[in-house]
C-alpha cells in the first residue's frame, strides 16, 4: 500500500511538469494553469455570475458551498433557476474510468452491478472532456446559447494569449475545435495535484507518517468489516490509489427530498438515474438500472454536505442511519425492486451499529479530508 501511494503521488506531482533544475514550465503545467483560469472564470456564464468553481469550490471539497438539505441543488446563472441534483465533488474525478457496460459484479451481499465509470453521477458522459462541455450550455447552469458564445468569451478573456500559445495561431477560428480545447484545458486542471492531492490524514497514515486515533482506527476497522459493509461499494483498492469507490452503480433507496425544486414543482418527480443514460437505454436494460447512481468517492466527504444525489441528508450521521436501516424506505424515490441488498432491511435485519460505532465511522471519514 505504501509503495503504491508513493507512486501515485509522484505521478500526479510530475504531471504538473515543473523542472526544478532550470525552472522551465512544461506545456502540461501551462495547460493546467489555463484550465484553472477557465474553471474559475465567472464571465463564461450568461450573467457573468457563475463559474465551474461556483459549484465545485476547493474550500468545500470541490463541491457547492451554498447548498444544504433545505436548499439541496445549485442555482444556475439565471436567478431562481435550479438543477435537480446535488452537485458532486469534482476532486478525483480525473481518476474515474470511462463509462462502459462491464462484466456483472456481485457484492458479498448479492447485489449486482452491470455498469462502471463515467462522468456525472448517472454516467451520461464517458469522460471529463465531454463532461466539461455540458455546464456551459445547460440552461439550468451557465446558460450560454451555443458553443460560439463560450469561445468568443474565452477569446476576449485575459488568458486568450495563453490559449493561443498552447493551441496555435487561429486557435479560435474553428469553433468546434476551440470549444473542445477549452474542455481539454479544464480536464488538464482536473488532472492536477491541486484537485488530486492525496493529502489527507488517511494518506499520511497509509505511508506511515502518522497514526489514527483509537476512534478513527475503530471506524476504519468497521468501514472495512462485515458489520458496517461500507467497503462493499466504497472499496479500498489494493492495486492503486484509494478512492473509496468501486465506480459502479447501485440503487440505495434514497428517499425523496421534498426541498428539491423539481419535487416542489412536481410532487410525482422521480429521478431515474442511470436508466435515463442513453447508452443504457440503447442496451435495452433501462428497467434494471432504474434509480441507480454511481458510487461517489468518499474523499473530502466531511466537507461536502448535504449528501446523496438529491441532498436529502445534512449530516454523515444521517447517512449512516440510512444504511443502518433506521430510515423509512416507503418514501424511496424509485422502485424497490432495484434497491441494493445491503440496504434492504426488515425489523430483524439491520446493521446494529451502536452510538459509539457511528461516532467512530464519522471520525474515520473525517480523516479523508485533504489539507
Amino acid at each position: 500500500m505504501k509503495s503504491l501511494l508513493n507512486l501515485v503521488f509522484s505521478l500526479i506531482i510530475c504531471s504538473c511538469g515543473t523542472n526544478t533544475s532550470n525552472n522551465v514550465i512544461s506545456d502540461q503545467e501551462k495547460m493546467q494553469l489555463l484550465g484553472k483560469k477557465i474553471f474559475f472564470d465567472m464571465t463564461l456564464s450568461s450573467n457573468q455570475n457563475q463559474s465551474c468553481a461556483s459549484c465545485h469550490d476547493p474550500l468545500s471539497g470541490f463541491a457547492d458551498p451554498d447548498v444544504a438539505m433545505s436548499k439541496p441543488v445549485s442555482m444556475g446563472s439565471q436567478n431562481n433557476v435550479f438543477g435537480n441534483r446535488n452537485a458532486p465533488t469534482s476532486a478525483y474525478a480525473f481518476l474515474t474510468p470511462g463509462f462502459t457496460k462491464t462484466t456483472t459484479d456481485t457484492t458479498t451481499d448479492g447485489t449486482t452491478s452491470n455498469y462502471i465509470g463515467g462522468q456525472f453521477i448517472d454516467g451520461r458522459r464517458e469522460n471529463l472532456v465531454l463532461q466539461a462541455k455540458d455546464p456551459f450550455l445547460n440552461s439550468l447552469e451557465m446558460n450560454n446559447f451555443d458553443e460560439s458564445v463560450v469561445v468568443n468569451k474565452v477569446s476576449a478573456g485575459n488568458y486568450a494569449e495563453e490559449f493561443i500559445a498552447l493551441f496555435g495561431e487561429g486557435a479560435f477560428d474553428n469553433v468546434e475545435l476551440a470549444y473542445n480545447n477549452i474542455a481539454l484545458a479544464i480536464e488538464a486542471f482536473e488532472s492536477s495535484s491541486e484537485m488530486n492531492p492525496f493529502s489527507s490524514k488517511f494518506d499520511k497514515v497509509m505511508v506511515g507518517n502518522t497514526v489514527f486515533s483509537e476512534s478513527e482506527q475503530r471506524g476504519f476497522d468497521l468501514f472495512k468489516g462485515t458489520k458496517a459493509k461500507c467497503a462493499n461499494c466504497h472499496s479500498i483498492a489494493s492495486n492503486g490509489p484509494v478512492l473509496f469507490t468501486n465506480h459502479r452503480y447501485y440503487n440505495i433507496g434514497t428517499p425523496s427530498n421534498l426541498n428539491n425544486p423539481a419535487v416542489v414543482a412536481d410532487s410525482s418527480f422521480v429521478d431515474k438515474g442511470l436508466s435515463e443514460n442513453s447508452a443504457v437505454i440503447n442496451a435495452g436494460d433501462a428497467e434494471n438500472e432504474l434509480g441507480k447512481f454511481r458510487v461517489p468517492t468518499l474523499r473530502n466527504i466531511a466537507e461536502t454536505a448535504p449528501y446523496m444525489h438529491n441532498g436529502v441528508y445534512q449530516t454523515l450521521e444521517e447517512v449512516i442511519d440510512h444504511y443502518d436501516g433506521k430510515m423509512q424506505f416507503v418514501t424511496a424515490e424509485v422502485d424497490s425492486i432495484n434497491i441494493a441488498n445491503e440496504v434492504v432491511f426488515d425489523d430483524y435485519n439491520v446493521l446494529g451499529l451502536s452510538v459509539v460505532d457511528k461516532e467512530d465511522l464519522v471520525n474515520f471519514m473525517s480523516t479523508l479530508s485533504d489539507e
